[in-house]
């Protein structure tokens, strides 16, 4: 069932931004191996028209002049007809692709033809750049996160505590399943197929990194502290190459980028942003934690303290992934030794999510929180129970949360 699963849902945000007349360009962005192309074949074979879909994803990347050729191509194709979509996928593979395309684009513009343009990118930092620096004012983004619990639950049929320890990779959940749960297998497929991919060709491969062995060990450190504040100073003493702050905090910034991670701010109820001192590092996937640092599922289960930190970094995941794209801030705050977990901002609605797995099921920092807060709220999620279940949570929206705590 897994194999054939399209999250064609996604996509319904495409069909309403191109409903209107001369659309800008849609941007489909999101991290590797999460279904992308599999949902915009699905879309394309509903189109009610002409269509038109190429990859960059090819043994030798193709030149610049390839997007001109077949955007030349799609434009006869339409000449009858009047209208058409033209999709390009893994766009960031082609040199200079955001100048042709603004080139191409802005003629079609000039010359009032209806060919709706559509780009794909795995490689956020790639796509961003190209976005800001040749197309402003030119395109919208459609964000396509990780897999949410209940996708992966009513495709693969696994377990909250599964979708936990494996996180939420379809081709590496399909593997687990295939291979009955060889765990070392799917380990090594998140490993090479999905870590060392990204971190190589997506970061290494195209962005100037200074210190290369500094950088994978910033990853590697989040890894090791899912759902933990850590300090920048704390950081470097714990890393065996030398650097400093500054360099540690445009590390976690590229991780950010390339969807591996989010860095959280303290919240401090004050719009205005100050600089990352001691952020939450919350891996956007927990197959990127457990994959890093192969433990049987049993052995972690049965470390408390562990599992409350994968729990909660799953919770943190979701609210980050679920909220893409939307005006929503997460945070999340500490005074002394009080703490509540994540706070979202929407607006001017605020909101305290604690996570609980143990038998405790109080909050030592709801009070400390309210009172320095006190027009905002705090609730509890954990398994099975709190005031929104966790299994629900994962699945939620900000505005879904905040409407049910308002029932």
């Amino acid at each position: 069932m897994g194999r054939i699963f399209e999250r064609i849902s996604y996509l319904q945000l495409l069909t309403e931004h191109l409903a209107i007349p001369a659309p800008p360009i849609q941007v489909i962005l999101g991290p590797r191996q999460v279904g992308k192309t599999t949902a915009i074949l699905h879309y394309l074979k509903a189109w009610k028209g002409l269509s038109f879909y190429h990859t960059a994803d090819q043994i030798a990347p193709p030149d610049a002049a390839w997007i001109e050729t077949q955007w030349t191509e799609a434009r006869r194709g339409i000449a009858p007809r009047g209208g058409g979509i033209l999709v390009f996928d893994e766009i960031q593979k082609v040199p200079r692709w955001s100048e042709v395309v603004k080139k191409c684009f802005d003629e079609d513009r000039r010359n009032e033809l209806s060919l709706h343009v559509v780009l794909l990118g795995s490689s956020s930092l790639l796509v961003q750049r190209g976005l800001t620096e040749s197309l402003a004012g030119r395109f919208e983004i459609i964000p396509f996160p990780h897999w949410s619990f209940s996708e992966c639950r009513d495709c693969f049929d696994i377990s909250f505590d599964e979708y936990v320890f494996y996180g939420g990779y379809p081709g590496a959940l399909q593997i687990l399943l295939d291979s009955g749960h060889d765990v070392e297998r799917w380990g090594a497929y998140v490993r090479d197929a999905l870590i060392e991919t990204v971190l190589n060709k997506d970061i290494l491969l195209l962005t100037p990194v200074a210190k290369p062995a500094l950088f994978r060990q910033v990853f590697s450190l989040a890894c090791l502290h899912p759902a933990e504040v850590l300090s920048l100073n704390k950081m470097l003493g714990q890393l065996q190459e030398a650097g400093n702050a500054t360099t540690i905090l445009s590390y976690l910034k590229l991780l950010d980028a390339a969807m591996l991670l989010k860095p959280l701010e303290r919240f401090s109820g004050n719009r205005i942003r100050q600089k990352i001192s001691s952020p939450k590092l919350v891996l956007l996937n927990n197959a990127l934690v457990n994959a890093s640092f192969p433990q049987k599922f049993n052995e972690i289960k049965e470390n408390d303290s562990r599992w409350g930190r994968l729990v909660e970094n799953t919770v943190g995941a979701a609210l980050v992934n679920n909220n893409a794209g939307k005006a929503v801030e997460i945070f999340y705050w500490r005074d002394r030794d009080h703490e509540i977990d994540f706070v979202l901002r929407q607006g001017e609605k605020v909101l305290g999510i604690e996570v609980k797995t143990g038998g405790r099921q109080t909050s030592k920092g709801r009070g400390p929180f309210l009172r320095k807060f006190p027009a905002h709220e705090v609730i509890m999620t954990c398994v099975g129970g709190g005031d929104i279940p966790a299994e629900a949570l994962l699945s939620m929206s900000a505005e879904e949360i905040f409407q049910a705590v308002n029932r």
